[in-house]
């Protein structure tokens, strides 16, 4: 493979949900209760209010609310039944963490000529998938992705074969790895003559516990709480190495960036969703010294919410159309 020359970095931002996300507007919260009524004493129905506002709503800081909208969710728009988590585990929002995968995709389309790959083509790696597993639960739906789900935690991966057991769609489309190594990310999981389209990754971005615990007691304030918030019914927990690191989001990341060059022929985008923009000037010093080919910065807006993810690439243009026309069409 020929030495690169890094490009600038591009930014790309999109105002609002990504126009292919299904979650637009309010939540459709009879169409949810109807798709959940099955769940019986944890149906969403047991959890929707009038809100100060005249609007239904859940109280966003209750973990069994949240799950029990993110199963409607789930159910409603992506034919997922019988997802949960246990407790103490994160509860992603869906709307958010589906523009992620909408995101990526417009990566894939940019790179296929403006086409969308074939179905069944693409190959998605997820570090750090959780027990929840979003990105392959959504992705493996919307765009019949096929998805490699790796963690370090075997509860986590315990309870997403459970999800992927009561679902026939998702049979053959999520494989589970168990990575037995912290100290690693790519390494282990990322076999001999195996190639991935993408990877994907919402890395642990707290430091220390500590850290973590601020975190939690600051969303807890911002939903105008003022008693302090008792395990049973806070919807900000979340395993260890979910919440932090040695080092937060920003040390995870360059570590990602430094193993990936390992496997730079093997993954077409990397990508990892960066939490604090006040990293992203460390991270862009970091593709340079990694001597990455291409790299992006993709925002996205969920109301007064931005996030972003960083994809990277270590493919030359040529190399970059030769796996599209060989892989997508």
């Amino acid at each position: 493979m020929s030495a690169p020359s890094h490009k600038p970095q591009k930014i790309i931002k999109q105002a609002g949900f990504h126009p292919r996300n299904q979650h637009q507007g309010q939540y459709d919260f009879p169409a949810l209760i109807d798709a959940d009524s099955d769940a019986g004493d944890a149906a969403l129905a047991h959890f929707v209010s009038t809100n100060a506002y005249g609007n239904a709503s859940i109280n966003f800081a209750d973990a069994k609310a949240v799950r029990a909208l993110n199963r409607a969710l789930l159910k409603l728009q992506y034919g997922i039944k019988s997802w949960d988590i246990p407790d103490d585990y994160l509860c992603p929002p869906v709307p958010g963490r589906a523009d992620y995968i909408h995101g990526l995709a417009d990566l894939l389309i940019a790179a296929n000529q403006g086409k969308t790959p074939k179905k069944n083509s693409v190959h998605v790696l997820d570090i750090g998938t959780g027990a929840n597993g979003i990105y392959p639960l959504i992705g493996s739906q919307e765009y019949t992705w096929h998805f490699v789900a790796a963690d370090i935690n075997p509860d986590a991966l315990a309870n997403l074969q459970n999800i992927i057991t009561a679902n026939h769609a998702l049979q053959n489309k999520i494989e589970l790895r168990l990575q037995k190594n912290s100290a690693h990310i790519f390494h282990n999981i990322v076999q001999q003559d195996e190639w991935f389209d993408l990877s994907m990754c919402n890395p642990p971005f707290h430091t220390s516990a500590t850290e973590a615990q601020s975190g939690t007691m600051k969303k807890w304030h911002n939903l105008g709480k003022t008693t302090s918030p008792t395990d049973a019914n806070l919807n900000f927990g979340g395993q260890a190495a979910e919440l932090w690191c040695p080092g937060g989001e920003l040390q995870f990341i360059t570590q990602m960036i430094e193993e990936s060059r390992q496997f730079s022929t093997q993954c077409f985008w990397f990508s990892s969703l960066v939490s604090k923009s006040s990293n992203l000037d460390a991270i862009k010093t970091k593709f340079k010294q990694a001597k990455v080919v291409e790299h992006k910065v993709v925002t996205m807006q969920q109301g007064s919410k931005q996030s972003r993810f960083v994809a990277w690439t270590f493919l030359t243009p040529a190399q970059q159309a030769a796996w599209a026309k060989l892989r997508w069409r």
